[in-house]
């Protein structure tokens, strides 16, 4: 005899003792195609659960997250990026009671429309493209157009909110109320993002050879330490002390948000800053940098002359051959793209 109308309801139970404030799978805004309820996981489950799953999400452990073609194995890749987003995320929404199921979900399928070779891949695409191109966009149209076979994943409503609206501005890690995602769980996976980047690229720079941790700003090393594990506590320590009325435990007339002290704010955007001059600027103009963007739009050109070439069943016939050119380099890891590259006469 099945006990599964036994664990949703200990699920739901659960999920009743959250924060006033916190997302509820039963009050979602639902799926774009109604589905029967599961009986042993509540929506933001499974939605975490055919993130996992997907294709896209199996793609990120060869696509890159800041260096290209990195010769040691423990760089980061896109794939481990998520994963700390998620770990970080997690520890946060527990605190504050919220909805992890939520938060991971969000956090595991923020990157799954990203491009190949980083942020080099995307700049190259949205000079080709007439719309230009996002990758937050692209996740979200990973999610509802091209997985399996191009009916997507049908995630809810709140997981693609959070999904589109996790980028974040050169100016800082904060976004401006326009931008926030809806659920307080979104605003949380935003900022775990900043942090898992920032923290992990710092240790790839000084792997890399380009930093030292002592070259950190001293008001950075002073406010948020001089570690990697230090900074981290400091700055999940920090958002769970800010945004403590999201447990509902100062009463539910309150407007609850994710964020920052403001010294710890303005140390995140400094460090930030000093991460785009010493290393992502750095990075952008070597020339590997330079060889992945023309090969981008040697793909993107080749596949615009000739689309009866793409194979890939991530995109969808009746769109045209830019959009489907634009979608199926998305979707390459960096060997892939690479690889084809030289199968279609790419001169490095």
């Amino acid at each position: 005899m099945s006990h599964g109308q036994e664990v949703r309801a200990a699920l739901e139970q659960r999920e009743a003792a959250l924060s006033p404030f916190a997302a509820r799978s039963g009050r979602s805004r639902g799926r774009e195609r109604p589905e029967q309820p599961s009986p042993t996981r509540l929506e933001f489950q499974r939605d975490r659960d055919r993130i996992i799953h997907s294709k896209s999400f199996r793609r990120l452990k060869n696509k890159t997250h800041v260096f290209i073609a990195p010769t040691g194995d423990h760089y980061v890749t896109r794939l481990t990026h998520s994963l700390e987003v998620a770990q970080i995320g997690r520890t946060i929404a527990r605190a504050l009671n919220l909805n992890e199921d939520l938060t991971e979900a969000i956090s595991l399928g923020h990157d799954l429309g990203h491009t190949p070779f980083g942020h080099r891949g995307e700049e190259a695409l949205s000079e080709l493209l007439p719309e230009g191109f996002a990758h937050n966009d692209q996740s979200l149209r990973v999610v509802e157009r091209l997985e399996r076979g191009g009916v997507g994943l049908n995630l809810t409503w709140e997981v693609r909110d959070g999904i589109l609206r996790h980028s974040k501005a050169r100016q800082g890690v904060m976004a401006t109320e326009s931008d926030l995602p809806a659920t307080l769980e979104g605003q949380i996976a935003r900022l775990a993002d900043a942090i898992a980047y920032l923290n992990h690229d710092i240790a790839d720079a000084i792997r890399a050879g380009l930093l030292a941790d002592r070259e950190l700003p001293a008001g950075v090393r002073r406010t948020l330490g001089d570690r990697h594990s230090q900074r981290i506590d400091t700055l999940v320590s920090d958002i769970i002390d800010e945004s403590w009325a999201a447990t509902g435990r100062l009463g539910t007339d309150v407007t609850p948000a994710i964020g920052m002290s403001p010294a710890v704010l303005a140390a995140t955007d400094e460090l930030r800053e000093f991460m785009f001059q010493r290393v992502y600027l750095w990075e952008d103009a070597q020339p590997q940098a330079a060889v992945a963007r023309r090969l981008v739009r040697f793909l993107f050109e080749h596949y615009l002359a000739h689309p009866d070439e793409m194979t890939s069943d991530f995109t969808l016939p009746d769109d045209p051959p830019w959009r489907r050119s634009a979608d199926y380099i998305a979707g390459m890891t960096d060997t892939f793209a690479i690889d084809l590259g030289r199968q279609l006469g790419f001169e490095t």
